[in-house]
């Protein structure tokens, strides 16, 4: 009898694991929350990738409700997120890009190229800012309220269905 049973573990273990797996794929990967969603947004200060000589801190994110886009020239989904950011700024939407492990020539190249919908574009060659959002892959877009505190978290690209959603989370937030 104890043989057997020795001889079902292993088959147990199996099935056990098979499950977990089965169940990890139904996952979205993307569907994670922010640790830092009702927080302020993390203190920086940084230049702008079109002015060297400018800095910029967080005081940036006071006073009107903003996206924050962290992108990067060798992402493929931020070309492809580009022509919604643009309508989102035609739209109204304050935009502010996170220009993320980039060079400052590839960075301006690539929104020459693709458009620039951004008020300012906040210079991050390291990627410290990028590390204090909990950025694990670019795009990731974040708002951020009147008072500099994160509100919502978007990972991934904006797609173009995307775009009405996200206005209405802004102006929720502009209320």
């Amino acid at each position: 009898m104890k043989r057997r049973l020795l001889l079902l573990f292993p088959l147990l273990v199996f099935l056990g694991l098979g499950f977990f797996l089965y169940r990890g794929l139904e996952m979205n990967p993307f569907a994670r929350d922010s640790a830092l969603l009702a927080k302020h947004f993390p203190p920086f200060t940084l230049t702008t990738l079109e002015a060297p000589s400018r800095r910029v801190d967080e005081s940036l994110l006071k006073g009107e409700v903003t996206l924050v886009n962290v992108w990067a020239e060798w992402c493929p989904t931020c070309k492809e997120e580009m022509p919604q950011l643009l309508t989102l700024a035609e739209r109204g939407v304050r935009l502010i890009g996170i220009n993320y492990k980039d060079t400052r020539a590839k960075g301006l190249e690539f929104l020459d190229e693709f458009g620039d919908p951004f008020e300012v574009n906040i210079f991050d060659p390291d990627g410290d800012l990028g590390f204090e959002l909990g950025v694990y892959g670019v795009p990731e877009t974040f708002l951020v309220d009147a008072e500099g505190i994160i509100r919502y978290k978007h990972t991934g690209y904006i797609t173009p269905e995307d775009v009405e959603r996200v206005i209405q989370e802004v102006e929720k937030w502009q209320r």
